[in-house]
């Protein structure tokens, strides 16, 4: 079986139809390149809900602070409504979705991140069941809503969750976005980030808000799966555009490449 792929989906794909049912014709083609398993967030929904009920929700550098009183919204969110959905939209393009958290099969781990309330601090688990789904040509669909040891519901960053993921698969990963990757103080591409270049980055404002989270995500998966000779892809890249997602899923160059 070759290499898989873990596609982090967030932003505004995900609260407009149209969009998603254009990136899914992407993943059903990517299907048929490789073993795929998607991971998505849901903030923008989480945020809604939160509103309309009347409650308030903060973030700092890009990651969302969650009180406990606030898990069974962001639950019914994550793993009812966005992943359902995902699962009923992926079924339509022909795929065979699956629908699962964080703590199904012990994927991920959790501990809890107390500074930010009921938020998880994601750990590599077990690939166990996620290998045997897309053995089978199945396509995991994990909301990014994870369990502590002590049976505690979180909130878990998606891009954080998705790298994880990635660690526990030893796969590829593409960090989707709104915009073509992660882009300089004149709004080009930068094709290439190394894990030398991204603190000055972060610390000019050339990278900032939640691209510091993915970047800091997709390091963290460099890290573990990555070495100065592999060829494994790391990438933050647009979610519209069809031909750079699949140059990446093929191993060639696209979006923004993160390298040790």
């Amino acid at each position: 079986m070759s290499t898989p792929l873990v596609i982090k989906l967030g932003g505004r794909v995900l609260t407009d139809v149209a969009a998603l049912q254009q990136l899914l014709t992407t993943v059903k083609r990517l299907a048929e390149l490789r073993p795929l398993v998607l991971v998505h967030g849901g903030g923008d929904q989480v945020q809604a809900m939160l509103q309309q009920l009347g409650q308030e929700s903060v973030k700092v550098e890009g990651q969302r602070v969650t009180p406990a009183a606030h898990i069974p919204i962001v639950a019914g969110v994550l793993a009812g409504d966005v992943n359902s959905q995902l699962c009923a939209l992926a079924q339509q393009h022909g795929l065979q979705p699956v629908g699962l958290t964080l703590q199904a099969g012990n994927t991920v781990i959790c501990e809890v991140d107390s500074s930010r309330g009921a938020v998880g601090i994601p750990h590599a688990g077990s690939g166990q069941l996620l290998q045997l789904l897309i053995e089978q040509n199945y396509l995991p669909i994990l909301s990014s809503l994870g369990v502590s040891a002590q049976g505690e519901r979180l909130n878990v960053n998606a891009d954080l969750a998705a790298a994880v993921v990635a660690q526990v698969l030893h796969g590829d990963l593409i960090l989707l976005t709104d915009v073509v990757g992660i882009l300089d103080h004149d709004g080009q591409l930068i094709d290439t980030i190394t894990a030398a270049q991204a603190p000055e980055l972060i610390a000019n404002g050339t990278v900032r808000d939640g691209m510091i989270v993915k970047l800091n995500a997709a390091l963290q998966a460099a890290q573990v799966v990555l070495n100065k000779t592999s060829r494994r892809t790391i990438a933050v890249a647009g979610w519209h555009d069809a031909n750079a997602l699949t140059r990446l899923a093929r191993g060639e160059p696209a979006g923004t490449r993160v390298r040790l």
